[in-house]
């Protein structure tokens, strides 16, 4: 399971990858995003793209993993089906983080493109109510297999979009799910690249470009 990322780009940046028409948040750089956090998505509305902000995490009433979504149960609940259909967004990141494990010792890395550029995963989105009737904007993240280089540490990894399947995930009027399982497919492990980062990912709030630079492993080893 995927429960860190980071975005590590200017506003300017993620205004012009994901071609944003209006931004309704206050946005800042991330080093370090926690699940319950909130964090910038890209919606698409009306045929306008939009920047706001939503929780990571969803509070669902029919499934157990609200911080990840695995497509491969959509078919058995109608729920799910509905929110595939419907409610898709994509979340900006740079970079997300896993645990090497060496025998009784372990270090977190940092998994980014090879280039360092930004990327675009697929997410889904719901609008909760809490018991005041209050909206609770949540997102979750959407799996797929993993690639050669993420099977070190789970079977299922992020999906990452290209900038050409972007405007399919968004499309408001594309709910076929055997028509965007194509474009969730694994990214290749070839253009990607994992480096030891600080231990100090694994603080929750902990939220500076430290976390993202890359560490001697001497001083990234701990216990776990």
């Amino acid at each position: 399971m995927c429960q860190r990322f980071s975005i590590a780009a200017e506003l300017p940046e993620v205004q012009d990858y994901f071609q944003i028409d209006r931004v309704m948040t206050y946005y800042k750089v991330r080093y370090n995003i926690n699940p319950t956090q909130s964090t910038p998505i890209v919606l698409q509305q009306n045929g306008e793209r939009i920047l706001d902000e939503f929780r990571w995490g969803f509070i669902p009433y029919w499934g157990k993993d609200a911080v990840n979504a695995d497509l491969r149960n959509v078919h058995g609940n109608p729920s799910y089906r509905k929110i595939v259909d419907k409610q898709r967004c994509v979340i900006p990141c740079s970079g997300f983080y896993y645990w090497r494990k060496e025998g009784k010792k372990s270090y977190p890395v940092r998994v980014v493109l090879k280039n360092q550029g930004m990327f675009g995963l697929a997410g889904l989105y719901e609008i909760w109510r809490d018991a005041h009737g209050e909206p609770l904007r949540t997102y979750t993240l959407v799996m797929t297999e993993a690639n050669p280089l993420i099977e070190e540490f789970e079977s299922r990894m992020p999906a990452m979009l290209s900038p050409e399947d972007i405007p399919q995930w968004l499309d408001e009027g594309t709910s076929s799910l055997d028509a965007l399982h194509p474009i969730l497919r694994p990214h290749s492990a070839d253009e990607m690249h994992a480096y030891a980062v600080t231990p100090m990912i694994d603080v929750y709030g902990h939220d500076t470009d430290e976390c993202i630079q890359e560490m001697d492993l001497k001083r990234a080893w701990v216990k776990r």
